[in-house]
């Protein structure tokens, strides 16, 4: 049983008549015995909310920053009407608005609550308990009960680089000769003959094809297609910084790195598999976390960002040669492997770069990393002296990032390394270059 502050509010009243009383004791008594059976009266006219049936409804994903309804189907299965409030209780990361829902159910309806869900965090939401409060027709007192209904809403990464993707793929069409360009067919594989026309490069004309014909013919070439892309998304220490700005919260901390590899990820699966080729994924740190292996491009990307929806940066140290094997183990063909981490040199040194020459020996690789903004930032400080010496140690670190990229570009990795709003088209854009010269 509850009661509500209209009883506190009667409850003080009574103090009145029962100072101006001359036996306020017998006022006293007889008063509390009125509220307390007015009070017992009303908690049995209520509602109960045991009879109260739940069910849940609506959809089970939604991407971060996209508001969402959770729908709770309440049916009234008692014989009593019932008149009061419901709360559908969620985590506080996903901001459910309102916290309280009035009701008044008849004997055996049906009702739709309906609590908007704006999420602040990936992964999967799990739904509180329900708990129904109702109220007696006097407004004294009621009753209260709470159901254990099941329910979650997986938070999907926001993708947000997706804008990119159009312009990534008009330059697609212009390499596969798709769409009139100065230069045409860029590539390795064979794709046609045609007429000479000025400005053809002269080494592209097939000689033998140009004797069995009257004219000058040329050879056009389109990018190789059916090679497999393989990304790696490494989930240790390094990927939990936060650098520069959450696109989708109004504060001012930033994205976790590992949010943006995985928006830079998204974008680099969806070009290859426009591209024709078999993307994998693989999210690791000293285990592997989430692998989606050998789907089709159409349901890619939906597998995608339901595998990297869960993830979360595990603070330890990643395991490069667990990395690698795992790579190794599952893909046996040459293929493009993009390992999204840190160029961090410590990390670095004492483990990928032992065991690089294992993953070089078989696969084309290129490492694609978020940079500090805040590091550039800093670098230009001039106006006193602490800006001064922290000018100094943004620029040891930048130095420090550059010679970990040379080592690594010696030993025949490719690197990627961007401000984190640049590296998803800046990745997007070195995979262009490569299938335009055939290096995948």
């Amino acid at each position: 049983m509850i009661l509500t502050g209209r009883t506190g509010v009667i409850a003080l009243i009574c103090a009145l008549p029962i100072a101006l009383s001359p036996s306020p004791a017998i006022t006293f008594v007889v008063l509390l015995a009125l509220l307390a059976a007015a009070v017992v009266i009303d908690a049995v006219l209520a509602g109960n909310p045991r009879a109260l049936e739940f069910a849940r409804g609506g959809p089970t994903s939604a991407r971060l920053g996209q508001p969402v309804d959770a729908v709770l189907t309440v049916t009234n299965s008692g014989r009593s009407r019932f008149r009061g409030v419901v709360r559908d209780a969620w985590a506080p990361s996903a901001n459910a608005t309102p916290r309280l829902h009035p009701v008044d159910i008849i004997a055996g309806q049906r009702v739709q609550i309906r609590t908007q869900l704006t999420p602040v965090r990936r992964g999967d939401q799990v739904a509180g308990p329900v708990t129904a409060r109702s109220i007696g027709p006097l407004g004294l007192a009621g009753r209260q009960g709470s159901h254990q209904v099941a329910g979650s809403l997986r938070i999907l990464p926001p993708f947000l680089s997706r804008k990119h993707l159009p312009s990534r793929l008009a330059r697609l069409r212009e390499l596969e000769g798709a769409t009139p360009a100065l230069i045409r067919g860029q590539g390795t594989e064979f794709d046609s003959l045609r007429e000479y026309v000025i400005g053809d490069d002269i080494r592209s004309i097939d000689w033998r094809a140009t004797a069995r014909r009257a004219d000058v013919v040329v050879r056009t070439w389109r990018p190789e297609r059916d090679r497999r892309v393989v990304i790696v998304l490494d989930t240790g220490r390094t990927s939990a910084g936060r650098v520069g700005v959450d696109p989708t919260a109004a504060g001012p901390a930033g994205w976790p790195r590992l949010d943006w590899s995985m928006d830079a990820a998204l974008l680099l699966a969806a070009l290859a598999a426009r591209a024709g080729d078999h993307v994998d994924f693989l999210a690791h740190d000293r285990v592997t976390r989430a692998g989606v292996f050998g789907a089709s491009r159409t349901e890619l990307l939906a597998l995608l960002v339901d595998a990297m929806a869960p993830l979360e940066p595990a603070l330890v140290e990643s395991d490069a040669r667990a990395m690698v094997a795992a790579v190794l183990r599952r893909v046996r063909r040459r293929a493009l492997v993009v390992v999204l981490t840190d160029l961090n040199g410590t990390a670095i040194d004492e483990g990928l770069m032992a065991v690089l020459p294992q993953l070089t020996a078989k696969h084309q690789v290129l490492l694609a990393a978020v940079s500090d903004p805040r590091v550039d930032a800093l670098a230009a400080g001039r106006a006193d002296a602490v800006e001064v010496y922290d000018a100094a140690a943004a620029e040891r670190a930048r130095g420090d990032r550059r010679d970990v990229a040379s080592r690594l570009r010696r030993h025949g990795v490719d690197v990627v390394d961007a401000p984190p709003e640049d590296l998803a088209p800046a990745l997007a854009d070195h995979y262009l270059a490569m299938k335009a010269t055939g290096r995948l």
